[in-house]
């Protein structure tokens, strides 16, 4: 039925490009550990669970026996701290694994001195997250859990609340850098008996964020060890690539993957969606919003419960406004049933979402991947994924929405117009026999480990066996460097923090730039929601149209001082697009070898400058540009690091691309490289940039360059070096595959172009590519 209504009964068949049917999975269950109280088994019984699946109780046997340590002095390094990741599929019940022994900890110390009550933390990417397990916990009917939160949703007397009374404590990475840790001296108690660290959604800490967090992680680890305890981490993941050793990277000790799942799941399939050729459009296909949109109307008025990703804000809100007015045509009284849900959303805005959804009031959602993380929307039945997440892991854990409650279910991968999408949907293998990527983080990074070199100090002035023991080898030159910088203070008993104001508030986790630039309604002075401090020249410039809730703005006025965007309410038939020149300087090469075909490939440290110069309205539905319009804003420039390849005159010259070609062909080949290096680097293609040029001033040769789009680099560039043969003969295929005459976004046009998409060429590309390959 589920196929039937989302091909529309055979009319979009053809649009199919692959199926996959997945069996059905019995249940295999274990008995509850004997070392779990009776009333502890009855509490958690009351909530639906007469018997844990087997994996479930093999998780907790390893946290339990784990944690049994807690409070003895360790260090990050020592082997006898065996962390636990459970790394099981989406919807098998991860959160039960650390759940049971948390609570029986807390049952266990329910009568004893508030100094010597066990603690626990728990940590989410996402605040939805972290209210969604606080809101199970907080139900279940047991004595000695006292769980709260600890956000930047939570009231300044819930906080205290839960730093003076509570046992379990739910919050995230930014709250943990920010507040906590600068402030372990208020946490006295929670540190001193802390036994658990919850690291749930672990695959989501990948890239500077990863980084990040992992040094928050150690610092935390640290700040433990101060007060004489050493809690066992856990973290859970439905889609980690080698998870011990993963996790093991993150944590900096040791950890044991639990992997086999043995939850039941319903039977369900996995469609590949190629949506079709624009009618008397050559090199256009029908857009991914257009294809989800008529498949969620029909699932709307059937009564079939879904959801929609899509990459975007933006999205999102053009997705879920297009299927509310197509429904609202055919059952006007169900266009309150459809909503969207992404991020920089009022905090009461994503709770009456997040409600109705979980009540079935909400029959249709379109999201952003905010909704991707374990929250229990369990019900729905079809899940349509609008174009390529990013990573496998994302895709897996998207697709697993649907199903949770043990129905037949259906996904669908729509391809976006691009070359990755293509690509995917025309090699199923790479989507259903392939690995999740394996999540490239990189904590040693000096850009990154700056920030919270600093941070430890003013919470513990550092020594040189903290740097090494906690964060690396390298760390002891960086710490001396911001000595030198009179960042930190070099005395006998270590370095001291040598400034007055907080030494957290330098590092921004998210890798945003540190501030949010706020949308504002310049009539009524309402916060419509927020853009990160880098994006906003891209995002918020003046004139773009800016969608909130399915109500359209134009940007007035954009303060970059004050990070604040001044907004109107507006009715245009156009989207807006910023247009950007963009210039790099290699800093240093790092690592560098030959090809067979006489061009080199290289990675190093980048500088990259790109200054936002106007910007493009393009008419909704058809795309067509209806005008251009100049800015003037200023220069960002990031240094970073990126890999590049060379191609010596001699070899252009064989490939038989004629000088006045050359500048389209490089373009076109490092549009369509950025589009494939997500399949094996497992990042997202907005991660990344590239830069191309018929004859660079660094190296006197054609070259196309491919960067890490963070300061100081993410690791993805440097992936792209260690496979740089299979990445660009998969590229070489994806636009040779391409049906296309000249180009087009299926093979070598970007959405992101800051140029246009101007000059690309085809087949000298191909001719390029195939000689760069020989």
């Amino acid at each position: 039925m589920l196929i039937d209504l989302v091909t529309a009964f055979g009319e979009r068949a053809d649009r199919v490009t692959h199926a996959r049917s997945f069996p059905a999975r019995e249940a295999q269950f274990a008995d509850w550990p004997e070392w779990v109280s009776p009333e502890v088994v009855h509490a958690w019984q009351v909530t639906g669970i007469e018997r844990p699946w087997r994996h479930q109780v093999e998780a907790a046997q390893r946290v339990w026996a784990a944690g049994a340590g807690a409070g003895d002095e360790a260090g990050a390094g020592d082997e006898s701290c065996v962390d636990t990741v459970i790394a099981t599929g989406t919807a098998s019940g991860k959160s039960l694994g650390f759940w049971l022994p948390v609570t029986q900890a807390a049952f266990e110390s329910r009568d004893a001195l508030p100094t010597k009550v066990a603690t626990t933390l728990y940590i989410s990417p996402t605040k939805a997250l972290g209210h969604d397990q606080l809101s199970k916990l907080v139900s279940l009917p047991l004595q000695g859990v006292r769980a709260g939160s600890f956000d930047g949703d939570t009231s300044e007397a819930d906080r205290q609340w839960a730093r003076q009374h509570g046992n379990i404590i739910f919050t995230n990475p930014d709250m943990l850098h920010r507040s906590i840790l600068p402030g372990h001296e208020r946490f006295r108690r929670w540190f001193k008996n802390l036994r658990f660290v919850v690291v749930d959604e672990a695959h989501r800490y990948r890239g500077v964020f990863g980084s990040h967090v992992a040094l928050v992680l150690r610092r935390l680890l640290r700040v433990a060890a101060l007060y004489g305890a050493r809690p066992t981490v856990v973290g859970a993941s439905a889609t980690m690539a080698d998870p011990a050793a993963a996790f093991s990277r993150f944590t900096g000790r040791e950890a044991y993957a639990v992997t086999e799942d043995t939850s039941p799941k319903a039977a369900g399939t996995f469609l590949l969606w190629e949506p079709p050729l624009v009618a008397g459009e050559e090199a256009q296909r029908r857009s991914t919003i257009s294809e989800a949109t008529s498949m969620l109307v029909d699932t709307t008025c059937a009564g079939v419960r879904s959801i929609a990703f899509i990459a975007s804000r933006a999205g999102a809100e053009a997705l879920a406004d297009s299927v509310r007015s197509q429904v609202g045509r055919i059952a006007p009284e169900l266009t309150t049933s459809v909503a969207a849900y992404r991020g920089g959303y009022l905090p009461e805005e994503r709770r009456a979402l997040e409600t109705g959804l979980r009540g079935g009031k909400l029959r249709t959602v379109a999201s952003t991947n905010a909704l991707e993380l374990g929250i229990d929307i369990s019900g729905l039945d079809v899940v349509v994924i609008a174009g390529w997440p990013g990573t496998l892991a994302s895709l897996w854990q998207q697709a697993g929405r649907a199903g949770r409650a043990g129905q037949e279910w259906l996904a669908v991968l729509i391809a976006r117009d691009d070359p990755l999408d293509t690509y995917v949907v025309h090699n199923p293998e790479h989507v259903f026999d392939a690995p999740v990527e394996a999540g490239v983080i990189h904590p040693e990074n000096p850009y990154v480990v700056a920030g919270h070199l600093l941070a430890a100090a003013a919470e513990e002035p550092l020594t040189e066996d903290d740097c090494r023991l906690w964060f690396g080898e390298r760390a002891v030159e960086v710490t001396r460097e911001l000595a030198e910088a009179k960042y930190l203070r070099a005395r006998p008993t270590g370095w001291f923090w040598a400034k007055a104001e907080s030494a957290a508030a330098l590092t921004d986790i998210r890798g945003s730039g540190g501030a949010q630039v706020r949308l504002v309604d310049q009539a009524t002075g309402m916060l419509l929601g927020t853009v990160d401090d880098a994006a906003a020249p891209r995002q918020s410039f003046p004139g773009a149209v800016y969608v909130h809730q399915g109500e359209t703005f134009s940007v007035l006025e954009l303060d970059l001082a004050e990070r604040v965007a001044l907004v109107a309410p507006a009715t245009v038939d156009y989207t807006t697009q910023a247009r950007s020149v963009t210039e790099i300087r290699v800093v240093g090469t790092e690592g560098s070898r030959g090809l067979p075909s006489g061009c080199r490939v290289f990675h190093g440290a980048v500088e990259v400058t790109t200054q936002v110069t106007g910007y493009i309205m393009r008419q909704n539905g058809t795309g067509v540009v209806l005008g251009e319009r100049p800015l003037d804003l200023p220069a960002q420039t990031l240094r970073t690091h990126a890999v590049w390849w060379t191609a010596p005159d001699s070899v252009v010259e064989d490939a038989e691309v004629v000088a006045g070609d050359l500048p389209g062909a490089v373009h076109a080949a490092e549009h369509a490289s950025i589009g494939l290096l997500p399949l094996f680097a497992g990042c997202d293609r907005w991660d990344i940039g590239g830069v191309s040029t018929a004859r660079h001033a660094d190296t006197g040769q054609a070259t196309v360059f491919v960067y890490d789009g963070q300061s100081g680099g993410t690791g993805f560039a440097e992936r792209g070096f260690e496979v740089f043969e299979e990445w660009q003969q998969a590229t070489l295929d994806a636009i040779d595959a391409c049906e296309c005459a000249a180009g087009c976004p299926s093979c070598v046009q970007s959405p992101k172009c800051g140029n246009g998409n101007e000059p690309l060429d085809k087949d000298a590309a191909l001719r390029l590519l195939r000689e760069v390959l020989e």
